[in-house]
């Protein structure tokens, strides 16, 4: 939305890296990708089958969620392949599943929760997210 001549708000997800990136500032991006898109999230995870077609203006919102979690989600993959430390990356992968579980997106969550190798880590997120016990 454009108001008094300012540009459109961009995201966070789709500002320009500066590579290369270091780990530790590769997982606060990370971090800050799924905080931020925690709350399209959490609206597309906590109301399965609530759009029925009838509210236009939902059904917008609802897709403009939806296109919003997944290019976060995207984004923070991307990021978190090119991590080198282990634990770095394991944290890293725990964030985007915790991001993933709340837009209700399971089928995501375990196959980045497999990806996670420190056990503490996983223990964590499985404590966080029982869901994912298989």
């Amino acid at each position: 939305m454009r108001w008094f001549g300012k540009s459109e708000h961009k995201e966070i997800w789709e500002e320009e890296i500066q590579w290369p990136l270091g780990d530790i500032e590769a997982a606060d991006k990370i971090r800050n990708i799924c905080r931020s898109a925690g709350d399209s999230a959490e609206r597309i995870g906590g109301f399965p089958g609530r759009v029925d077609g009838k509210n236009k203006a939902d059904s917008k919102q609802s897709q403009r969620d939806t296109e919003r979690y997944e290019r976060a989600a995207k984004t923070a993959m991307e990021i978190a392949m090119k991590v080198s430390d282990d634990l770095m990356r394991d944290s890293a992968v725990g964030e985007i599943v915790d991001l993933c579980v709340r837009a209700n997106d399971v089928t995501t969550a375990r196959i980045l929760f497999r990806a996670i190798q420190a056990q503490s880590i996983r223990e964590d997120v499985l404590n966080q997210h029982p869901v994912l016990r298989e």
